[in-house]
């Protein structure tokens, strides 16, 4: 299965995050993740198109991951949601 520092390494590398926030939510056996990711690169972009490109940044990894929950802001968004997550 996966690990989180594996989906980490993937969406830090092709989205460039201002914030990621990666958890296994499987009891450690990296099939379920839940994805909190701020980037720029969200910007204009609707929210099915945002989900594809987190599920196409995991390439390989996204073939052993079960399910996966994934928040994807800009950072303005961020600015209004970011208290849920301190």
């Amino acid at each position: 299965m996966s690990s989180e520092s594996e989906v980490k390494e993937c969406l830090q590398r092709a989205l460039d995050p201002s914030v990621l926030i990666v958890n296994d939510v499987s009891d450690g056996c990296g099939a379920k993740f839940e994805i909190v990711v701020v980037s720029e690169k969200f910007q204009g972009i609707k929210l099915l198109e945002r989900h594809r490109m987190v599920q196409g940044s995991l390439g390989d990894v996204m073939g052993k991951i079960h399910a996966l929950t994934i928040k994807s802001w800009t950072a303005d968004q961020w600015e209004s949601k970011k208290s849920q997550y301190n």
